[in-house]
């Protein structure tokens, strides 16, 4: 895989004991590529179109949508890559696209435009995460002073600026149709906190789990928010955020670091653990904490649609696109199966992880680092 690929580890599993094997091929059902490539499912509609990266065997990335068993390349912008991150009801994606010169540009994707460059903040590069029904997308883009910022972009005039905590920076990674933005922005201490952002109130700071720094991937419409926190003991737990307090779903799961990454209107919540080496996937559903043991579910668990689909993707030497149902029994893992740490380096996916920790500076997509 890229340099992209390479370096993030995108976030980790949990262990659990289930009763009722069954074989792995009822939990995850994988998304037909080329038998050389490798792809990465970021998002999924009500649908079931999906919105994809798929990376061939020369390691070039294109974003893409997946619908009943046919691929469709979304294009360029000039240059050789690009990178889907979401999609919404009506099959609009969002992303970025290098363009001739090699910057990454925030762009917009529907059939009757094809894709088109949202601009940026008044630097060279931008980067879309996220998009509502009515086409409204957020993500992060570079300003005239060379530092990034969330962004809202409603389909014309220029992208809007959400500000920040008192600090430089900000990037927002989720938006619900009631115009609502997530994400996470630097306080003056340069430590950064999740946060949510509306046109009445701007930008308000949702704390952590007592510890230094967390952050917001994901807002559903009744503006239930999800991410990750640092704990005082300096551990990572995943979070759920009701609008007046941070609720501790890793409390639920006992041990690890744990990572929500997506939401839905039902408020289940999908995610991943790390337990050491072993990466696993969780689904939080009507109060019952499920987990899906290393290799037996899904390897990277991005989103949750509104008819309990779960899309990320499945890992047998190479990374691939694959779905399961947010009510699928785990297998039991009697063996103990875990992966190598050298595994997830090389393999692990990019834009999972601009959700947790980036350090772009001119949006240069190979430079992301944890907060």
């Amino acid at each position: 895989m890229s340099r992209v690929l390479k370096g993030c580890l995108v976030l980790l599993s949990l262990a659990a004991g289930h009763a009722g094997a069954i074989p792995t091929a009822t939990v995850t059902k994988p998304i037909a590529i080329p038998a050389d490539d490798a792809a990465i499912a970021y998002d999924v509609n009500v649908r079931g179109q999906v919105a994809a990266v798929v990376e061939d065997s020369d390691g070039r990335r294109r974003a893409v949508m997946f619908e009943k068993g046919e691929v469709t390349n979304l294009g360029s912008l000039g240059g050789d890559y690009s990178e889907a991150r979401a999609i919404n009801r009506s099959g609009q994606v969002v992303g970025a696209a290098q363009d001739a010169d090699g910057r990454w540009r925030a762009f917009i994707y529907d059939r009757p435009g094809g894709m088109r460059d949202v601009g940026t903040l008044g630097g060279p590069g931008s980067f879309g995460t996220a998009i509502n029904d009515a086409g409204h997308v957020a993500g992060y883009a570079d300003n005239l002073d060379g530092d990034y910022r969330a962004f809202l972009y409603t389909g014309s005039g220029a992208l809007a600026d959400l500000g920040t905590l008192g600090g430089k920076i900000s990037y927002a990674a989720g938006v619900n149709n009631a115009g609502q933005v997530v994400g996470t922005a630097a306080l003056p201490s340069n430590y950064r906190h999740a946060f949510i952002w509306d046109a009445k109130r701007g930008m308000v700071d949702l704390g952590t789990l007592g510890g230094r720094s967390s952050s917001a991937t994901a807002i559903n419409d009744a503006g239930v928010v999800v991410g990750a926190s640092e704990t005082s003991d300096r551990r990572w737990r995943a979070f759920l955020h009701d609008g007046t307090r941070m609720v501790d779903l890793g409390a639920l799961i006992g041990y690890g670091s744990s990572y929500a990454t997506d939401i839905n209107n039902a408020g289940h919540v999908v995610g991943t653990v790390l337990i050491g080496d072993e990466r696993r996937s969780f689904v939080w559903r009507d109060g019952v904490m499920t987990v899906h043991r290393g290799g037996k579910g899904l390897h990277l668990i991005n989103s949750i649609n509104d008819v309990e689909q779960v899309i990320g993707a499945t890992y047998n030497r190479k990374l691939e696109a694959a779905t399961m149902r947010s009510t699928a029994v785990p297998v039991v893992d009697k063996g103990g199966t875990k992966f190598l740490l050298a595994v997830f380096v090389t393999l692990a996916a990019a834009a999972t992880l601009v959700l947790y920790r980036r350090r772009y500076r001119g949006m240069d997509i190979n430079n992301v680092a944890f907060i």
